[in-house]
């Protein structure tokens, strides 16, 4: 049995001698640990992946930890690193993203399931047949927005996914379900937040005679664009190029920012604080 468990709880001695001991005393051994102690809000984060033999359950080991995490104050979670994350992918007409997701999974470099491609457009569903994967178009206006949200609630919820990504869906979710699922939604933005927000930031960014362009993965909060970022690449544009170049420039860089945003989540490797992340790449 693989595991990885994530807990953050105020600093002071003891806190890691303490979680070591119950794993040692179950059988486990510690592959790899992360960890990083905030000195503005002396909080500490801590990311352990540890193998445990066949005989110890998910449950089981969540028992067995409950009386420390009670000890310290801590937030913590345990995950079955034996069970592929499940993933919602949301797309609009722009699908480099999404094909670069399917990629990623094919090869087995992102190790998860993409359970179903959501698309208030119809240009990427011979993608989605091809894949094997469920289709769902439900096209989107002013009227139908509330309808359509719930739509998707029932998807994750029918699906058991953990995550969906925002693979260049253009269109705002609401800031219930923002709310509702915090920490669970990644968008791509095309540009180098938090210079460029809002519509054609390459355009914004031409306008502007910028010299590097990028791309920000982050998850999805109700300030539109002002999520807690968890990955951003830059790529350098020179004064001869066009806005149609910055935006095929863009292209990889999106896919590969938001591929590997989607990676750090699902092995569990970012963690919220407050409107930052902490990151353990």
């Amino acid at each position: 049995m693989q595991f990885v468990l994530t807990f953050s709880c105020p600093d002071r001695p003891g806190i890691v001698a303490g979680v070591s001991s119950v794993l040692a005393s179950k059988g486990a051994n510690i592959a790899e640990s992360h960890q990083f102690s905030d000195p503005d809000t002396g909080q500490l984060f801590m990311r352990l992946a540890f193998s445990a033999p066949d005989t110890q359950s998910l449950a089981e080991m969540q028992t067995d930890l409950a009386p420390v995490a009670q000890q310290f104050g801590m937030t913590m979670r345990l995950h079955n690193a034996n069970v592929l994350p499940r993933i919602i992918i949301m797309v609009s007409r722009f699908d480099h993203a999404l094909l670069n997701l399917l990629y990623q999974v094919r090869v087995n470099w992102l190790r998860a399931e993409i359970v179903a491609i959501v698309s208030n457009h119809q240009d990427s569903a011979a993608t989605a047949a091809q894949a094997g994967i469920p289709y769902y178009y439900w096209p989107v206006n002013k009227d139908n927005k509330a309808e359509q949200e719930d739509k998707l609630r029932a998807l994750v919820q029918q699906t058991g996914a953990s995550l969906v990504v925002l693979a260049r869906y253009m269109q705002v979710l609401s800031d219930q379900l923002s709310a509702e699922m915090s920490g669970r939604i990644i968008n791509i933005h095309h540009s180098f937040l938090p210079s460029f927000k809002g519509a054609r930031p390459y355009h914004q960014a031409y306008a502007r005679g910028v010299k590097l362009i990028g791309a920000t993965a982050h998850y999805v909060t109700a300030d539109l664009d002002e999520g807690p970022i968890i990955e951003q690449e830059t790529a350098r544009v020179t004064h001869n190029l066009s806005p149609d170049d910055y935006i095929a420039t863009g292209r990889g860089v999106e896919s590969q920012v938001l591929a590997r945003a989607v990676k750090l989540h699902v092995e569990q490797r970012v963690m919220l604080n407050g409107r930052r992340t902490i990151v353990f790449s």
